[in-house]
């Protein structure tokens, strides 16, 4: 089974737990068979890889989720990069390039594509892998899934089938609609649109020839700034006529608010937390390391973060996107390949970071023109190179690196340091990496 995974948003209905870099699918709130927390592309790479161990999964992202992604699922995941934000059809035609041109899968196999954070049980995946079978039988060029309505939802689009059968011919889409034309849509069969499909590669490849002047897939990659943005559904989906769409009736969960992703935690507490026995339908994510309490609250959700602190009642919650556009987001947490970094204090003239690296991982080499650095090793083992000299470091260890200077480090085991940066323009532009010799 051939799976693209679309990895996208900037998450801000989740804040203060999301931001730009780290968007609602890399938090970290379900739990394994394990009892460990997991996020939502943890949960769903598993629950993939549990369906059928041979699955070939490709993740469509932007550039400032690699590092997180790698964090979280390891080197060996396929990624499409994009080079920016241009919605889901030339996100969905590079990824199908990058399948065809890059990991060679032959043009008339199927792919199945579906967001990167459904939250669903394990019969959400043995569909998908139905859907890719159908799409390779050539019946249809696209092959929808349908998820039967729970409610008349004004947050998704329908479609409406020609049947009532498992699968069938689709007769029209509707867009987005309030409550009331909603309930005669689902009278009338309608289904949820969930934004999963599946196609044979060779179809969309045409689809994109048709649409954008490219060669392959390095050449649309390189051009990939000057594609229109838009929609897979407007660009490709609304205009196709051999479609069809295959029922789904198992769990199918959009957890992109606090409401109901609230909903989905097996437990009403994460972190630090407590609240007393006068508290009603309260959940609390605390990801510091100061406790909240909380005391007769009914219907309220607290979240807090490095970036923030959130106090909300649930259903007020959906409404928080807004009032974070009007914060300065200064990314105060992020998870990169090689580890994390977890921002700690502010100052004019400084900037105070916790920085964890995995053991076997390393910076760039790299030096900053306007700032100086100190480093402060808290745990672990390691070695630094300072403009060619190598030093081993543990527990207690004090580096310092005056602006212009080449350095890195190399954890041994995880390495924990504290980094104090010191100048007048602290930036995350003001670096320069160069190659390590030896």
């Amino acid at each position: 089974m051939n799976i693209v995974l679309l990895s996208g948003g900037s998450g801000k209905r989740l804040w203060p737990l999301s931001n730009d870099v780290r968007s609602k699918q890399f938090i970290k709130i379900f739990k394994d068979e394990d009892g460990r927390y997991e996020s939502m592309v943890q949960r769903v790479y598993r629950q993939i890889c549990r369906a059928d161990p041979d699955a070939s999964v490709t993740i469509a992202t932007s550039k400032i989720q690699v590092s997180a992604i790698h964090n979280q699922l390891g080197e060996d995941v396929g990624i499409s990069v994009e080079p920016c934000r241009r919605d889901t059809f030339p996100a969905i035609a590079l990824a199908t390039a990058y399948l065809t041109d890059v990991q060679g899968i032959p043009p008339e196999e199927a792919v199945v594509v579906c967001p990167v954070d459904p939250y669903v049980e394990d019969d959400y995946f043995e569909a998908l892998r139905a859907l890719g079978e159908q799409a390779e039988k050539g019946e249809a060029n696209l092959v929808l899934m349908g998820i039967e309505p729970t409610y008349p939802s004004e947050k998704y689009g329908y479609i409406i089938p020609e049947s009532k059968e498992a699968l069938s011919q689709v007769s029209t889409f509707k867009e987005k609609p309030d409550v009331k034309t909603a309930e005669d849509y689902i009278a009338r069969g309608a289904l949820w649109n969930g934004g999963v499909f599946a196609y044979r590669l060779g179809y969309v490849l045409d689809k994109a020839h048709e649409l954008i002047d490219f060669t392959d897939y390095h050449d649309l990659f390189a051009r990939y700034e000057t594609l229109q943005k838009i929609s897979f559904d407007y660009a490709v989906v609304e205009k196709e006529e051999k479609i069809q769409v295959m029922r789904f009736g198992g769990q199918w969960k959009d957890l992109g608010t606090w409401n109901t992703l609230t909903e989905a935690m097996e437990e009403h507490s994460v972190g630090d937390a407590v609240m007393n026995e006068t508290c009603e339908n309260v959940h609390i994510i605390n990801e510091m390391s100061v406790p909240v309490l909380a005391m007769g609250l009914r219907d309220v959700v607290i979240s807090a973060s490095p970036d923030g602190i959130l106090v909300s009642d649930k259903e007020q919650s959906s409404y928080i996107k807004p009032f974070v556009d009007k914060i300065d987001n200064q990314i105060m947490f992020a998870e990169k390949s090689w580890g994390s970094f977890r921002v700690l204090d502010v100052e004019a003239d400084s900037l105070t970071i916790k920085v964890t690296l995995n053991a076997g991982h390393s910076m760039n080499y790299h030096s900053h023109r306007q700032r100086d650095e100190v480093w402060v090793v808290i745990s672990g083992k390691g070695r630094t190179i300072v403009d060619g000299m190598e030093q081993e470091i543990g527990a207690g260890d004090v580096v310092t690196m005056e602006a212009g200077c080449r350095h890195t480090v190399f954890a041994d085991t995880e390495l924990k340091l504290i980094e104090v940066q010191l100048g007048r323009e602290i930036t995350v532009y003001d670096k320069q990496k160069y190659p390590l010799e030896g």
